[in-house]
């Protein structure tokens, strides 16, 4: 990282990813050029989840790589600082790992549900959840990435 004075910690980190709705995931294509998508995900312990179908581009690269890496922020403040200064006040982090297709369906649902949770939590009545899951568990992927690596910077109004 070129500005170390922007560093933050591992918490900060978690933070960052506990309080986005989605990161922004880039994967390799194995040619010139990256595929870089926005997902919804969550975080339980040192693991990120997200669904998507069960088929189609992003699940084909990462079966064929499953290394990842996601970009999230929470934070991003243009601003004009007098008399001559522009700037931006930010928060970010970056996590990279690798991609799991979770085939249990116990754990599938808890990803689900801590997902749901996080994005949803007005409409997390048993009822509700549990029609979902057997309307779409069949056929929703649930993906599990296991974090290697961790990073964050921040830019913060002095």
């Amino acid at each position: 990282m070129r500005r170390a004075d922007r560093a933050q910690d591992r918490d900060f980190c978690l933070s960052v990813i506990d309080r986005c709705t989605h990161g922004v995931a880039a994967l390799t294509t194995g040619e010139d050029t990256p595929y870089c998508l926005p997902l919804s995900f969550v975080r339980v312990g040192n693991s990120l989840y997200f669904h998507c179908a069960r088929e189609g581009r992003k699940v084909e690269l990462l079966k064929r790589c499953p290394r990842i890496c996601i970009t999230f922020v929470a934070q991003d403040a243009p601003n004009f600082e007098a008399p001559n200064n522009y700037t931006t006040y930010f928060q970010s982090a970056i996590v990279t790992g690798t991609v799991v297709l979770v085939e249990d369906d116990q754990e599938k649902i808890d990803g689900l549900r801590a997902l749901c949770q996080k994005l949803t939590p007005q409409y997390m009545t048993e009822g509700l959840f549990n029609a979902a899951i057997q309307h779409s568990l069949s056929v929703t992927s649930v993906w599990r990435v296991d974090m290697d690596d961790l990073s964050g910077k921040a830019k913060k109004k002095r």
